[in-house]
């Protein structure tokens, strides 16, 4: 990769991360539903009048709309709202490379290899560390919303892999018109009227920041970024990147918000980016390629082709 690539992979992997402090921030100023939902209102308009029509199949937008922007974003929210640390957000939901393995089997058949499976027992042993700290200062119902929120992030990233979308930021944005009608209704309905118009009435500068950043940095750019590199390059030499993702994110929360690390979230940050690591990047029979292979959408993981949160996401 050229030093100009390499470092926009690294600053894609920053703005991913320091989004779950940003996130944590607006929460204090909107209900996490309606938080979700004027995220993807501000991301899809007016970036979908600019990206032209959708290149895939409705069906597969509305799909990952509905996994990825209701019940992933709307989950890792609450989760977050319910009191789990930006930081520990931000490297728990890197799980999802695990449940894409997962449903990747179960739905097309795609057998993981031995090395995988180690992995996979790794993050998985990386996640029981992380509950045992989280057990002994926060509650659990936070922690649990966002390993279920993994777990969404995984169905989107099969979905997407069915999709084999041609233009990450086009399908991205189309993407994000979706969950914003479900959304605004959840809010009204668990949130309460009254809540939302209270958040609206109360906007100031810092919560329109917030949302201008989860929405056009986080997903407008940070996507954008994402799908140019990987239209340039094996997503083999990309997909590193997206573990930077935790390190930003537990670093800048550290930094920012004055999360404190204790020695068993350290461990559980080595245990789940190590399993992670060998659960995205281990090789799989058939390949095998020289330098001028072309990337192909159904020959890599989509762990790390979708990361975000986003996110969202997502590695949103």
């Amino acid at each position: 990769m050229r030093p100009a690539h390499l470092a926009l992979a690294a600053l894609v992997a920053a703005v991913w991360g320091v989004n779950f402090v940003v996130i944590e921030i607006g929460l204090g100023h909107f209900p996490p539903l309606l938080f979700s939902a004027l995220r993807f209102l501000v991301a899809a308009l007016p970036a979908v009048f600019l990206v032209g029509r959708p290149k895939v199949a409705w069906k597969w937008i509305v799909g990952v709309g509905l996994v990825l922007g209701v019940a992933k974003f709307g989950l890792l929210f609450t989760g977050m709202d319910l009191g789990a640390p930006a930081g520990l957000s931000s490297l728990v939901l890197q799980v999802q490379a695990v449940f894409t393995a997962l449903f990747a089997f179960a739905a097309l058949g795609e057998r993981p290899r031995r090395l995988q499976v180690l992995g996979m027992a790794v993050a998985l042993a990386g996640i029981g560390v992380a509950a045992v700290d989280e057990g002994g200062s926060g509650p659990l119902a936070g922690f649990a919303l966002v390993i279920a929120a993994a777990a969404c992030w995984g169905v989107s990233n099969v979905l997407t892999r069915k999709a084999a979308p041609p233009d990450a930021l086009n399908f991205m944005v189309w993407v994000s018109t979706v969950p914003v009608l479900p959304l605004l209704a959840l809010s009204l309905l668990l949130e309460g009227p009254e809540r939302d118009l209270a958040a609206l009435r109360g906007l100031d500068w810092t919560g329109v920041g917030v949302i201008a950043y989860v929405a056009w940095i986080t997903t407008v750019f940070g996507f954008g970024a994402w799908g140019l590199l990987l239209r340039r390059y094996p997503a083999s030499s990309v997909a590193p990147f997206s573990l930077l993702v935790p390190v930003f994110g537990m670093s800048s929360a550290a930094l920012i918000l004055g999360e404190p690390v204790s020695p068993l979230r350290w461990c559980a940050a080595a245990l789940l980016v190590g399993g992670v690591a060998l659960t995205s990047f281990a090789p799989r029979r058939g390949t095998g390629g020289g330098p001028g292979r072309k990337p192909v959408a159904s020959d890599e993981p989509e762990a790390v082709s979708f990361p975000r949160p986003t996110r969202e996401e997502r590695p949103v």
